[in-house]
């Protein structure tokens, strides 16, 4: 019987022994004090906390909130930071009779809101894959404890094995082709395992807001090679996406909230986009075609993140700012911008804008009309809401150079008249040199498809870093890289020659290059450091003239300077009648060959030979 009692009375002393309250993981790791909003979300998770209560005695610090999610295990905590001084703050966790104490680090800014400087339409961006480009450590090759994948660099849609300290050992490359800024992929965890021979590689399926993949590197090598990026005098910019996440992401395994996703019921009914943007800013779009749009997912392994939850919005936000912030990117490049909730983003970039005057973003707009694109952009007429966003995506001069390069051109249509003809609604965007132009990038066939037309691919090039935009170029342009989507779009994302042990071919050396791959780079050089800094390309004023027999005419003004690029857009010889851009020409003889550094005479009409590409400066 006493036996009894005293095993009775051990149970019931057990119910209440305080066992500590078990903190997984609380995001952001770490915060900075001095931001202009001195608000700060904590997501906290671990076993039950959704019935914690949280304190501290932190000088100059409170509890604004605490929002109990539907889960059990997340808990929302809103500090209010207004004159808090950087230091260790404790985090009290009491939680059903047990308390836990829980170090914050609080750090300084290295810099204020405003000197953190975007990329401009003087910078010229170099997109690369890092998976693709250069690997630069075998220690990351395989890493413990990820979900199941190879490297198999002879699989399109497998990992090859690229790294952060791959790209940090070429960074001498960049400087030498001319360049300014580097747009990776995203390098944030993927850590999804490999399905019927595909992966997530590309990095679009984040499954932590906070970690770089380790496959990559670490976050402290990616702040370093950003760090010596900045020493060379180049700038990064991220790639972000906050449509949507992995499909491993911790998220979808234990749902903050019912709302933290559109269509959460997608294991019963799947609901997908249907990749039309239109709806969005349709002034007649229906309903079900605008959710279609937004809340539909873009793929089945990764789900809509529903931003109208403003526990969303501002978990994405912060994350954004924690990276500014900790690693120093000179920029953000937003994916599937259209797809995400189009007030939601606006309020992040007015975030944005507000603590970073100076910051740039950029997001994907793809639709191939520049009336759609013009209304992204920051303090459009055509919109009756402001996104906020600065930087746009030229999705029309990606598409009508593209239908150019099979042309010949014509007296009205075909053709260079395409380029002109898209340029001519520059009108509708409040400033067209804070629209990105590019001519191919990972979503898209290779400029030269399967061949090497390196008549049409200098065309595209001289309009492309000449004309009053922001220029974009994919890895390996300038070494003749090919490829068409077909059958994968890891055939427009091969390895970068030379990146990777065992290669034969390096060609980010003069002497490993083929003669037709340095007589491409040469040219492209030239051209990028003949930009670098030219405030006649920058802040120039722009005349096109109306192709005119076969010949287009771009010419940019800027305190007593001229350039004009000259392309013949036929496949037979043609004159450029130099009588006819007198306007421009006015009574000067000669001018300089950029590229050759040749003279070039204007006192008569100049013949150029087919598809020829010419530009000049005087």
């Amino acid at each position: 019987m006493k036996k009894s009692i005293l095993l009775l009375s051990l149970l019931i002393s057990a119910l209440f022994i305080k066992a500590a309250v078990k903190i997984d993981k609380i995001e952001p790791t770490d915060w900075y004090v001095g931001m202009k909003d001195a608000s700060l979300q904590l997501m906290i998770y671990g076993k039950d906390m959704r019935t914690a209560d949280i304190s501290t005695d932190y000088p100059n610090i409170r509890v604004d909130s605490i929002v109990r999610l539907d889960s059990p295990n997340y808990l929302l905590v809103y500090l209010n930071l207004e004159g808090a001084k950087a230091g260790v703050m404790t985090l009290n966790i009491k939680n059903n009779r047990s308390n836990t104490k829980v170090k914050y680090v609080l750090k300084n800014r290295a810099m204020t809101g405003a000197e953190h400087k975007g990329f401009t339409n003087a910078d010229v961006l170099y997109m690369l894959m890092p998976d693709r480009f250069a690997s630069g450590s075998e220690k990351n090759d395989q890493i413990k404890g990820m979900n199941a994948y190879k490297n198999n660099r002879t699989q399109p849609s497998l990992r090859h094995g690229g790294d952060l300290e791959g790209i940090r050992q070429h960074l001498d490359y960049f400087s030498q082709l001319g360049v300014t800024a580097l747009w990776f992929t995203p390098v944030l965890e993927n850590n999804s395992p490999d399905n019927n021979g595909y992966s997530t590689y590309h990095g679009y399926a984040t499954t932590n807001y906070y970690r770089v993949d380790p496959r990559f590197g670490t976050n402290a090598e990616y702040k370093q090679l950003i760090a010596e990026a900045h020493q060379k005098g180049l700038k990064v910019v991220m790639d972000m996406i906050f449509n949507h996440c992995g499909d491993y992401h911790p998220w979808l395994n234990d749902m903050p909230s019912k709302d933290w996703f559109n269509r959460p019921d997608y294991k019963n009914k799947y609901f997908q986009t249907s990749y039309k943007l239109t709806p969005v800013l349709d002034t007649y779009a229906s309903k079900v075609d605008l959710s279609e749009t937004v809340d539909g997912w873009f793929v089945p392994s990764m789900p809509d993140l529903n931003q109208r939850n403003p526990h969303v919005i501002k978990y994405l936000i912060q994350n954004s700012e924690w990276w500014i912030e900790t690693v120093g990117i000179d920029g953000i490049r937003m994916d599937t911008y259209p797809y995400a909730d189009r007030d939601a983003m606006a309020q992040w970039l007015k975030t944005l804008d507000k603590e970073y005057p100076n910051y740039n973003v950029v997001g994907e707009t793809w639709v191939t009309e520049p009336a759609y694109t013009a209304a992204w952009q920051k303090d459009s007429k055509l919109s009756e809401k402001n996104s906020y966003l600065k930087t746009v995506m030229d999705f029309s001069f990606f598409d009508k150079l593209n239908m150019a390069k099979k042309e010949e051109t014509d007296a009205w249509w075909n053709g260079l008249n395409r380029i002109y003809n898209s340029l001519v609604y520059d009108y509708l965007y409040p400033k067209p040199s804070n629209v990105m132009a590019f001519i191919e990038n990972h979503d898209t066939d290779r400029f030269l498809g399967d061949g090497k037309d390196t008549l049409a691919l200098k065309q595209a090039l001289g309009m492309l870093l000449t004309m009053n935009r922001t220029p974009q170029l994919y890895y390996g342009t300038e070494i003749l890289m090919n490829g068409t989507k077909a059958g994968s779009d890891g055939n427009v994302r091969k390895d970068f020659p030379g990146g990777f042990p065992g290669d034969e071919h390096n060609a980010f050396t003069a002497e490993g290059r083929t003669s037709a791959e340095n007589t491409m780079f040469n040219w492209v050089s030239k051209l990028l450091h003949w930009r670098l800094g030219n405030e006649l390309i920058t802040k120039g004023k722009q005349i096109q003239f109306i192709p005119y027999k076969g010949v287009y005419v771009i010419a940019r003004q800027y305190q007593g300077r001229s350039s004009l690029t000259i392309l013949n857009g036929t496949s037979e010889p043609a004159t450029m009648q130099v009588s006819r851009y007198a306007e421009i020409i006015g009574d000067v003889q000669q001018a300089n060959d950029v590229i050759t550094g040749g003279k070039v005479y204007l006192g008569k009409d100049i013949t150029l030979s087919p598809r020829q590409t010419l530009i000049v400066e005087f």
